[in-house]
């Protein structure tokens, strides 16, 4: 039978601030997503990059030769930010730009070979905070919650 008394607030443990009402998926994306972020970006920050500017550099060494364009979309960044981005990994030498074959008009974004290799450090760095996020969750758990948010990032 159901009490009709109000059951008390769960408090958050960092704030203390009562959260058995933010049970929206919108909030909870965000709030995880931020502490995604912090996570990231601290275990990239003795390598210089951030989770942004890793994720630029990751899809210029993964092979596909990306277009600005094409980062800026897949990554769901305004150009420009995309622009900024990928000028501050040229400046450190860790990308170039180099005519679309397929479009006179637009550049393809390519790791150099310090790219790669920084890439290649940064993601076991990327995989070591994904790994203190995520220790919480079982391993079925973390399967579970990478297969919903592929069908959320990446609908049909």
């Amino acid at each position: 039978m159901a009490s009709s008394e109000p059951t008390a607030a769960m408090p958050d443990a960092a704030s203390g601030v009562p959260v058995d009402f933010l049970d929206d998926a919108s909030f909870l994306l965000a709030r995880a997503n931020a502490f995604s972020l912090s996570t990231g970006n601290a275990a990239l920050a003795a390598l210089g990059l951030r989770v942004r500017s890793y994720s630029v550099l990751a899809l210029a060494a993964s092979g596909r030769r990306p277009s600005q364009r094409e980062l800026a979309e897949l990554l769901r960044l305004d150009p420009s930010q995309v622009v900024a981005l990928v000028d501050e990994l040229q400046r450190r030498g860790l990308v170039v730009r180099e005519p679309d074959p397929a479009d006179r008009r637009a550049n393809v974004v390519i790791a150099t070979d310090e790219g790669t290799a920084l890439q290649i450090e940064a993601a076991t760095a990327v995989a070591d905070g994904r790994e203190r996020l995520l220790a919480g969750l079982s391993p079925a758990e973390r399967d579970q919650l990478t297969a919903l948010l592929r069908r959320i990032a990446f609908p049909l």
